[in-house]
């Protein structure tokens, strides 16, 4: 896809159900996406607050609904194939599926090792290379 403007890493910034995260989270695993931030969030889109069951739960029209925010960082290159699981694994086809944001990235950086870009980018480092790092 040609994005615009045209970055190295991309935010993929996808608003969901929240019944929905785990299966979205077990396909992107599948697919080798490990680095995924989770927020719980609330609004209204095209459903504009109407109620909704969810859960034995009712919400009414002056309510925000509870949603899902995932945000993942990507190359440019795994942008398309994260969006397609996403969907995959989200739509009901209801009204309230939710929304999925493509935003341009410029740069990445990991706090610990002060990493910049695809070194950053790339998940690698967990507890294992941490304790053996600091011996």
């Amino acid at each position: 896809m040609g994005y615009v403007p045209d970055s190295k890493y991309y935010k993929v910034e996808a608003i969901l159900r929240p019944w929905r995260v785990s299966q979205v989270s077990s396909a992107l695993l599948k697919i080798g996406i490990r680095g995924v931030t989770v927020s719980d969030v609330r609004g209204f889109g095209a459903q504009g607050g109407s109620t909704e069951r969810q859960g034995g739960s009712e919400f009414s029209e002056d309510n925000f609904v509870a949603k899902i925010k995932m945000e993942i960082v990507v190359s440019k290159d795994q942008v398309e194939a994260v969006v397609d699981t996403i969907i995959e694994a989200a739509r009901t086809g209801e009204i309230g599926d939710g929304k999925i944001f493509v935003v341009p990235v410029s740069d990445v950086i990991r706090v610990r090792t002060g990493e910049r870009g695809e070194k950053a980018e790339k998940m690698t480092g967990g507890r294992s290379d941490v304790s053996s790092s600091s011996a």
